[in-house]
């Protein structure tokens, strides 16, 4: 049996049910004429802004390729060509994935504001199935690429370029997105709550729109392009170390993570039959038995691929065993992630209730969490690496594969993550619709209900992501010390240690530009709001509407603006610590950025998930609900959290990964052509 057939059809299986599922939520009703009149707005903001970005990165995407080919076809031109062509597709992927998960989102908002006037159980599924079409036709998409090269090419090196060109498309996507997001989250928040004291969709504030648009080019087109990075070069990587290290097995270790993605995305399949909700169920309770019902059919598809695929009876429990180990890790960084952030948990409590005593209380006691939140991720993280190291050497693998194929397990069931991820953010504009529509509050219960379920569902997969992303660039790791050559680091080495330094800086640098140009830019839109509650003559009294394309421009002209210089820097330092200081230096600069990166990621994001949910514990009329000093302090904590949660948090996973990509594509040059190597 040609075993390799699995993957291509796996990927057209998923791209099928995406279609399948956008053919049914684009049957259901979209509402009044006002309903549809506020969910055009947010369509042709979001398609907007995304055109806007596409045609900014084109230029970036040219150059890179001229440059790819320049640089791989100094000595063979077909090869160089060959290189440019495999990224330009691997940008295009991820690019038209974006677009058709973004699409999908901003139909699905609005006919899920109108099934909630039917009830729970009619509005879940259309934000759900909304949802997966991003999820599904993102991974199908990659798989399909990813096996479609390898299966012409037949070297895994040429993929390594697909992977390249999918992941420095996400590190883009995700910062514009974030900032564009956060810019708008942030000034409509600090001016319509705290300033103004309106509700947070209050169809009065001039930035609601810009904010519902927010949530579709940052939560869904930008989580989106952040984990399907992630999923591609965690396949790349395992392939190459496969096919350096593999002996006596090493064309079954190539193909073997294409076909654990492909049972992956069948195990998804299968696992979201079983979301369904009651009238009087738990959201958050389906999405997480359709995560735990396809991590079960998973671990059972790879076990029988595993025994059967020809590998010994050793080797196939040393393959099965830290593919586990991966997806066990997985489920306990969102069981953390669910912890911490949930708005029934006691960290979120006690952070609200440390906000009756002002803002900073709350910021401290957030932040604390947040550290705290760190751990258990970490020592899972640990646990995978070690357990799936041991487990393969103990069996017959080599365990440096044993890791890579551990992160091809964490992220085998990415694409029902991605669609628990971009139902969030369908379900925050369901919320919007319904609010600005005034369609009464049994309606915004349930809007809420869904809304508070997407929150924790965002916030768990931003964990996944980032535990996820730590396996990956430790397979890559591998991969770049395969192509380069090095056996050990020797950190006494001052290039070494220097490199180690430089790459430890690179996280949290990129991490503050971020952060400023979300401050930058809110620092814009805040200015815009209060003029037009100024000058606008009725605003405030809900005669005259707000000039919403005002501020979805100064949120999309700011996001592509300041995105630039963070995500240059995430390609330009590696290169210039190999080329400058030696392949040992750029081994080191990869170590200091995964560590801190990682540290960073879970920090950022568990913290700013934790106030987002503080806040809206408050807002459910505890602690003297809106309106009160609690709930005024709770929105400043929240919007010191936006910004580390939704910009430079899950950014740095997609960072850390594209840097560690750009020293693997470049290793060959930078092995021979470095000015000191010592």
């Amino acid at each position: 049996m040609d075993w390799l057939v699995l993957a291509p059809l796996a990927g057209l299986t998923s791209i099928a049910f995406s279609v399948y599922m956008f053919l049914y939520v684009d049957r259901q009703e979209p509402g009044t004429s006002k309903m549809r009149e506020i969910a055009a707005a947010i369509r042709e903001g979001a398609k907007t802004y995304l055109r806007r970005q596409n045609l900014t990165l084109s230029v970036f995407v040219a150059a890179m390729a001229a440059l790819l080919a320049l640089a791989f076809g100094y000595t063979n031109p077909i090869y160089g060509l060959t290189a440019a062509l495999a990224y330009v597709f691997g940008s295009v992927c991820s690019t038209l994935a974006m677009y058709l998960g973004m699409n999908a989102a901003v139909r699905a908002n609005v006919r899920t504001a109108n099934a909630a006037t039917k009830g729970l159980n009619k509005a879940f599924p259309v934000a759900f199935y909304g949802g997966a079409v991003m999820g599904f036709s993102i991974v199908g998409l990659a798989l399909l690429g990813v096996s479609l090269l390898y299966y012409v090419f037949r070297d895994p090196t040429i993929v390594l370029y697909f992977s390249f060109g999918a992941s420095a498309l996400a590190l883009f996507a995700k910062a514009g997105g974030g900032i564009y997001t956060k810019t708008a989250d942030v000034g409509a928040d600090l001016v319509g709550k705290v300033e103004i004291g309106i509700p947070e969709d209050d169809p009065r504030n001039p930035a609601v729109i810009a904010d519902n648009v927010g949530d579709n080019v940052g939560d869904v087109a930008g989580m989106g392009a952040d984990l399907i990075d992630s999923y591609i070069a965690s396949i790349i990587a395992a392939m190459i170390i496969g096919f350096e290290r593999g002996n006596v097995f090493k064309d079954i270790y190539m193909v073997l993570p294409l076909l654990v993605a492909a049972l992956g995305i069948f195990a998804s399949v299968l696992g979201s039959l079983f979301v369904r909700v009651g009238e009087k169920g738990n959201p958050g309770a389906t999405l997480n038995r359709g995560t735990f019902s396809t991590c079960f059919m998973f671990a059972a598809l790879t076990f029988l691929l595993t025994r059967n695929i020809g590998l010994g009876e050793k080797q196939s429990l040393g393959v099965f065993l830290p593919t586990l180990s991966g997806l066990v890790a997985g489920v306990i960084i969102g069981i953390t992630t669910d912890f911490f952030t949930s708005i029934d948990r006691p960290p979120a409590l006690r952070t609200a209730r440390a906000a009756q005593t002002g803002a900073a209380i709350n910021i401290l006691t957030g932040f604390s969490y947040g550290i705290i939140s760190i751990v258990p991720p970490v020592l899972g993280i640990c646990a995978a690496t070690v357990t799936s190291w041991y487990s393969a050497s103990t069996f017959g693998v080599d365990p440096v594969y044993g890791v890579a194929i551990a992160a091809v397990g964490m992220l085998s069931i990415v694409g029902m993550m991605i669609s628990a991820d971009a139902y969030g953010p369908i379900a925050d504009n369901a919320k919007g619709i319904a609010e600005q529509s005034g369609l009464g509050e049994e309606v915004i219960a349930i809007s809420d209900k869904l809304d508070a379920a997407g929150n924790t569902s965002k916030a768990i997969t931003k964990g996944f992501a980032i535990g996820a992303a730590a396996l990956t660039v430790l397979a890559l790791f591998a991969a770049y010390a395969q192509i380069v050559d090095i056996r050990t680091i020797d950190i006494s080495k001052p290039t070494v240690i220097s490199g180690v330094f430089i790459g430890a800086m690179m996280p949290p640098l990129l991490s503050a530009l971020l952060i400023l140009a979300v401050g930058k830019n809110a620092f814009r839109m805040v200015e815009e709001i209060r003029r037009q509650f100024r000058e606008i003559p009725g605003l405030m009294e809900g005669k005259t509407k707000p000039d919403y394309a005002r501020c979805v421009d100064i949120a999309t002209r700011g996001a592509l603006k300041e995105l630039v210089l963070p995500c240059a820097s995430a390609i330009v330092a590696p290169l210039a610590t190999g080329f400058i200081l030696g392949k040992e230096a750029l081994g080191g600069f990869l170590a200091g950025s995964i560590v801190t990166g990682i540290i960073f990621a879970l920090l950022m994001a568990n913290s700013g998930g934790l106030w987002d949910n503080a806040k809206k514990y408050i807002e459910a009329g505890n602690l003297g609900g809106d309106g009160s000093n609690a709930h005024k302090a709770a929105v400043v904590g929240d919007t010191v959290g936006d910004p580390f949660k939704d910009t430079a948090g899950p950014s740095l996973n997609t960072m850390i990964t594209v840097m560690s990509l750009v020293a693997s594509v470049f290793a060959p040059i930078i092995a021979v052509s470095t000015l000191f190597g010592l």
